[in-house]
C-alpha cells in the first residue's frame, strides 16, 4: 500500500519447520556460604524446552577469574546433583561450579561457569566426634578417636585422665600423654579413666577442647600368680622364701602351704607352715620341699592354685651352738667358765676363746682354756666368750659369742710395802703392791726419826718421830741426813674404799748427796762488768773454785788467766768473743764435785755507735741535689768507735703526702743515696732523709732524720728540644721537649724558617702552637721552632732553639714539577673568582674557568672562548720582581699571582696537591729566569 492509500498485489514467503532451540544456561549462580564444610549449590535458569538430567562438575581455582577450564581443578565429577560440600582442600581457593544444560532427549547444550563471591574460608579447629573404645578394665587397651574439622590439622593434644568422680578434675596420666591409646593399669582400679583431645591446626591455632569419660569405674583384673618360685638352701635351719608376683588388683591374704615329698613321691603337708616363708627343721632332713599358693585379692576373690618345683633332698645344717651361758663370780679374783648347748652332728673338738671388751670398743686376746681367771685389768671391762662349734668330721659351724656384765673390783688391800736406799735430794718412790680395783689416792705419811725403830706401830712411831711429807714420793732434804724414813700408807680404791694400812722403815739412814752445782750463768752488771752465779748442792759448800773462760767464733774456747772471781770487767780481747762461768763445787769436808761451765754469753761487743744530729747541704729547690750530712758525738768513746768500727752509712729519703696536713711520708724505693736531686712531684712537699749507720759487727745505730722545708720550684727549663716530622712539605711537624722548673704556664712557642747557610730567621706569622702543617712556601728552608718555658706564674726561662733539616717537596709531586720543569712550557686549568664577597667565594657557582699557561720566560691567565666571545688575555706578564706568587693559609685551593703592584689574579684549583704542583712550577721556572734564590719569589715579612 502506497502513502496515498493504494494497494498493490500481494505476495508471501514460508520459512523452514520451526526447530526446538537448544538447552542454554542463564542467571547461573552459586547459593550458599563459602566456608569449609558448608553445603553450597547451584542455581540456574535453563531455556530451550524442558530442562532434562542437567550436570554440575565442580572445580576449585586460585583466582576469580580464568580463561579456559585447564585452569581449574576438578572437586567432583560430572554428575546431576547440584548440592556439594566444600572440602578441606579448596580453602583458600574459589568455588568454580560448570552447569552443562541437557534436554529430556538427551541433548547437551553450551556449559556455563560460575564463581564464588570469595576464597573459601577455613573453619576454627574443632571436634565433631570424640570416643574411646575398649573394656574398662585392669590390663585392656582403651583406644581413643575423634574427628578433626577447620583447615590441616597439626599437632593435636591428647591426655589421659584418673577420676576419683565423675565430676572431679582428674590427675593427668603422664606415662599416657600425646598417645591415643592407654594400657589401664593398677593405680586406675575403682577410678574413672577419660581422654582429653585438644585440637591444633597446622599454624598452632588450638581449638576448643574436648573430653569422653567412661561410664563405669575400672574394674580390676582376676588374681593371678604371674611367677612362683621358692627361694633358699635346702639345708637344715635355713629358712626357705615363697617369692611371687601377683596381679589383680589389691592382693589380701594369700593362702601358702609348704609340702614334703619323700624320695617314693609321698607327700605330706607341714602342719602350722600357712607364711610365706618356713624354716627347715632337723626332722625335714631327706625331704624334698614346696609350696602350694593361691592368689587372693582384697575383696576376697581367689584364683587358682599354683604350686612349685619340689626342691632338695634337705641335707644336714652345719654344727650350731643352740645356748651358751657363762658361770662363775665376775669379781677381780674369781673364776668364769660356761655351759653350751651344740647341735649338728657328733661334737667335736669346739673352740673358745676369751676377750676383754673395753668401753671404746677395743677388743683384747686373753685365752683359749676352758676357763678364765679375772684380775685387775678386766676390772669395768665385760668379759666375752666366742665359742665355736666343731663337729666331729673337722666341719666348723658359725661361732656363737656371750657377754658378761661388768667386773667389779676387789676390796682394797696393801699385799707388801718397801722402802729403797735414800739419798739427800734423791727422790724416794716407794715400792708397793695394791689390790682391790683401780687404786685410788691413798693417804700417806712419811716421818723421820734420828733412831731405827723396831716396833711400828702407829701410835709410837708418831709420838717419837717428825711428820716430813703426806705424798707418795719424798725428796729427802739437808735435815734428813743421817736420819731414818718411815712411811704409813693407807691403801685406797678410786671409789674410796679404804684397807687395812701398812708401815715400812728404811733399812740405812739417809745419805749426803755427792757435791754438784746447777743452774750456772752469767749476769751482765754494766757494759763491761759480768758476774758469775750458781746453785750450789750437796752438803754444806767449802771452798769452791771460779774461773773465766774466752771462747772465739770457731769455737776455741781459752782460760782467762787471772780471772778467778765471781766477777770479771771486759777487755779489749773480748770483743767478737763470748765469756763463760767455771764453778767447781767443794763441800766443806773438801769432797770437790765436777765443774759446771754457764752458758756462753752474747758476743761481747763494743757500744752501739750514734748519730747525733742530720743536716742538708744544698739549696730546697726543684732540680738542685741535697746532700744529707750527719753530726756524731763528740765522746771520747764515740770518736773511738767512729774511727775503728764504722762500717756503712745507710739512707733512706721520704716525701710528704700531698696533703701536708698530718706530715705522714711515704719511702721512696730507690733513693737510697746520701745525695738526692729533687724533683718537680716534689715541689710544694717536704722530704725526710733517714740514716743509720753500721758498724764492722753488723749492728745498727738507732735512725736519725731530717725534714726540708716544702720544696720549692726551679727556674723553667726546656730541655731535649725536637721537632718531629717526615720532612716534606705535607707533613705536620711537632715540637716536643722536657719541661722543668714547677708547673708549666702557657710557654710560648713561635715557629720561624730559615735558609740553608743563612743566620737569618724569617717568623712564620700566626704558628705560635705546638704543631705547625708545612706547605710549599717551606720548600728549601729548615723549620726553627724558638720555645720559651713559661711557669704558671708567669715567670719565664731561657728560650731554646730548634729546627728539622731542609724541607724537601714530597717525592710524587716532585717527581711532576720535575717533569713539567723540563717541558718547559705547560698549561693549567684554574678557577677565578671575580666576586670576591667572602660569602660566595665559598660556592664553587661563582667561579670561572680559567687557563694558565706558564713557560720559561712569563705567564699568561686566558678567558677560554665561548659560542659568543672569543678566548682573551686577562694577565700577561714576566718573571721579573717584584713577581711572586702568594698562599692563602687558611684554604689550600686559592693562590695570588702577582705580576706587579697593579697586576695580580686571584686563582683556585680543585685540590691541594693540584695547587702545590701549579706553585712550585711556576717558582721553578721563575728561579732559573731569574738566577735568584727562592726568597726573591716569595712575600716574606722578616
Amino acid at each position: 500500500m502506497t502513502s496515498t492509500g493504494q494497494e498493490g498485489e500481494s505476495a508471501c514467503a514460508i520459512t523452514d519447520v520451526v526447530k526446538k532451540a537448544p538447552p542454554k544456561v542463564f542467571n547461573l549462580k552459586i547459593v550458599g556460604e563459602s566456608m569449609e564444610g558448608s553445603k553450597i549449590s547451584a542455581s540456574a535458569t535453563v531455556t530451550g524446552g524442558t530442562e532434562g538430567s542437567s550436570r554440575v562438575q565442580w572445580y576449585k581455582a586460585s583466582s576469580s577469574e580464568f580463561k579456559n577450564e585447564h585452569e581449574l581443578e576438578a572437586l567432583t565429577p560430572s554428575r546431576v546433583s547440584k548440592t556439594f560440600r566444600i572440602p578441606l582442600g579448596a580453602v583458600g581457593y574459589y568455588i568454580v561450579a560448570k552447569f552443562t544444560p541437557v534436554a529430556p532427549d538427551g541433548e547437551v547444550g553450551e556449559p556455563a561457569y560460575a564463581t564464588s563471591d570469595g576464597l573459601v574460608e577455613t573453619l576454627p579447629p574443632s571436634l565433631n566426634f570424640l570416643t574411646v573404645t575398649g573394656e574398662f578394665s585392669e590390663g585392656q587397651i582403651l583406644t581413643a578417636s575423634y574427628g578433626y574439622i577447620g583447615g590441616h590439622e597439626g599437632n593435636s593434644l591428647y591426655s589421659w585422665h584418673l577420676h576419683e568422680a565423675e565430676d572431679d578434675e582428674g590427675t593427668p596420666l603422664s606415662e599416657a600423654t600425646g598417645l591415643l591409646q592407654y594400657c589401664v593399669t593398677k593405680e586406675a582400679v575403682g577410678k574413672f579413666v577419660s581422654f582429653k583431645c585438644t585440637p591444633v591446626r597446622d599454624d598452632d591455632i588450638v581449638g576448643e577442647a574436648r573430653s569422653f569419660i567412661g561410664k563405669d569405674r575400672v574394674t580390676p583384673g582376676m588374681p593371678t600368680l604371674l611367677s612362683l618360685e621358692v627361694t633358699g638352701d635346702a639345708i637344715e635351719g635355713t629358712t626357705m622364701f615363697a617369692s611371687k608376683r601377683y596381679w589383680g588388683g589389691e592382693e589380701g591374704d594369700t593362702m601358702f602351704r609348704w609340702i614334703l615329698t619323700n624320695s617314693d613321691g609321698t607327700e605330706k603337708e607341714i602342719e602350722g607352715a600357712t607364711s610365706s616363708s618356713y624354716t627347715l627343721k632337723c626332722n625335714d632332713i631327706g625331704f624334698y620341699i614346696s609350696v602350694l599358693c593361691k592368689p587372693v585379692r582384697n575383696d576376697g576373690v581367689d584364683g587358682s592354685l599354683v604350686s612349685t618345683e619340689a626342691i632338695g633332698p634337705i641335707i644336714p645344717g652345719p654344727p650350731t651352738c643352740q645356748s651358751l651361758e657363762l658361770a662363775g663370780s665376775m669379781v677381780e679374783g674369781g673364776r668364769l667358765t660356761f655351759h653350751a648347748v651344740y647341735t649338728g652332728g657328733l661334737r667335736g673338738s669346739c673352740i673358745q676363746e676369751w676377750f676383754r671388751l673395753h668401753d671404746d670398743g677395743h677388743k683384747d686376746k686373753l685365752t683359749a682354756d676352758e676357763c678364765l681367771d679375772l684380775d685387775l685389768a678386766d676390772i669395768d671391762c665385760r668379759i666375752e666368750l666366742m665359742y665355736t662349734p666343731v663337729r666331729e668330721d673337722g666341719v666348723h659351724g658359725l661361732p656363737r659369742s656371750v657377754t658378761s656384765d661388768t667386773i667389779l673390783p676387789g676390796e682394797p688391800k696393801g699385799v707388801n710395802l718397801i722402802l729403797p736406799e735414800c739419798f739427800e735430794d734423791n727422790e724416794i718412790s716407794p715400792i708397793k703392791t695394791y689390790f682391790g680395783g683401780k687404786e685410788g689416792t691413798g693417804k700417806y705419811t712419811w716421818f723421820r726419826n734420828k733412831e731405827k725403830l723396831d716396833n711400828l706401830e702407829f701410835d709410837l712411831v708418831a709420838e717419837s718421830s717428825e711428820v716430813v711429807g703426806e705424798t707418795l714420793k719424798y725428796k729427802p732434804s739437808l735435815n734428813d741426813v743421817s736420819s731414818y724414813l718411815i712411811l704409813y700408807w693407807v691403801p685406797t680404791r678410786r671409789d674410796g674404799k679404804v684397807g687395812d694400812p701398812l708401815m715400812a722403815i728404811s733399812d740405812d739412814p739417809v745419805m749426803a748427796a755427792f757435791p754438784s752445782v746447777s743452774d750456772v750463768h752469767l749476769e751482765q752488771k754494766s757494759s763491761d762488768v759480768y758476774c758469775g752465779l750458781g746453785i750450789y748442792y750437796g752438803g754444806y759448800e767449802g771452798l769452791s773454785l771460779y774461773r773465766w773462760y774466752r771462747e772465739s767464733s770457731d769455737g776455741t774456747r781459752l782460760h782467762i788467766d787471772g780471772a778467778d772471781s765471781v766477777t770479771y770487767e771486759v777487755t779489749d780481747a773480748d770483743y767478737s768473743c763470748r765469756l763463760l762461768f767455771g764453778y767447781t763445787p767443794v763441800r766443806s769436808d773438801g769432797i770437790s764435785g765436777e765443774e759446771k761451765l754457764s752458758e756462753p754469753s752474747d758476743v761481747i761487743l763494743p757500744e752501739l755507735l750514734k748519730i747525733e744530729t742530720l743536716n742538708f747541704k744544698g739549696n730546697q729547690v726543684e732540680r738542685e741535689t741535697l746532700t744529707a750530712a750527719e753530726q756524731i758525738p763528740y765522746s771520747e768513746i764515740q770518736q773511738h768507735i767512729w774511727k775503728n768500727y764504722k762500717k756503712e752509712m745507710k739512707y733512706q729519703w721520704f716525701i710528704s703526702n700531698e696533703s701536708g696536713g698530718d706530715q705522714s711520708f711515704e719511702p721512696l724505693a730507690t733513693q737510697c743515696s746520701r745525695s738526692y736531686k729533687v724533683r718537680f712531684e716534689d715541689i710544694g712537699r717536704c722530704l725526710k732523709c733517714e740514716c743509720f749507720v753500721t758498724d764492722v759487727f753488723g749492728r745498727s745505730s738507732e735512725l736519725v732524720s731530717a725534714v726540708t722545708a716544702p720544696i720549692l720550684p726551679g727556674r723553667p727549663k726546656i730541655e731535649k728540644l725536637e721537632i718531629e716530622g717526615r720532612g716534606f712539605h705535607t707533613d705536620l711537624y711537632a715540637v716536643q721537649g722536657t719541661y722543668s722548673g714547677g708547673k708549666e704556664g702557657k710557654s710560648k712557642i713561635q715557629w720561624l724558617r730559615s735558609m740553608v747557610g743563612s743566620p737569618d730567621l724569617i717568623s712564620i706569622p700566626g704558628e705560635t702552637g705546638r704543631t705547625y702543617e708545612a706547605n710549599v712556601d717551606d720548600v728549601g728552608y729548615r723549620l726553627v721552632a724558638i720555645y720559651t718555658p713559661v711557669r704558671e706564674d708567669g715567670v719565664e726561662g731561657q728560650p731554646v732553639s730548634v729546627s728539622t733539616e731542609q724541607i724537601a717537596v714530597e717525592p710524587e709531586l716532585y717527581r711532576e714539577v720535575k717533569q713539567k720543569l723540563d717541558d718547559g712550557s705547560v698549561k693549567f686549568e684554574v678557577l677565578c673568582d671575580k666576586d670576591r664577597t667572602p660569602k660566595k667565594a665559598q660556592v664553587m657557582g661563582h667561579l670561572e674557568r680559567r687557563v694558565l699557561e706558564v713557560n720559561r720566560k712569563r705567564i699568561k691567565v686566558v678567558k677560554p672562548g665561548s659560542k659568543t666571545s672569543f678566548p682573551s688575555t686577562e694577565v700577561r706578564g714576566t718573571y721579573a720582581p717584584p713577581f711572586h706568587v702568594e698562599l692563602y693559609r687558611n684554604d689550600q685551593h686559592r693562590f695570588k699571582i702577582v705580576v706587579d703592584g697593579d697586576t695580580e689574579v686571584d686563582l683556585m684549583v680543585q685540590t691541594r696537591h693540584m695547587r702545590d704542583r701549579i706553585i712550585l712550577t711556576i717558582r721553578g721556572l721563575a728561579q732559573k729566569f731569574n738566577s735568584t734564590s727562592l726568597n726573591t719569589l716569595l712575600r716574606i715579612e722578616s
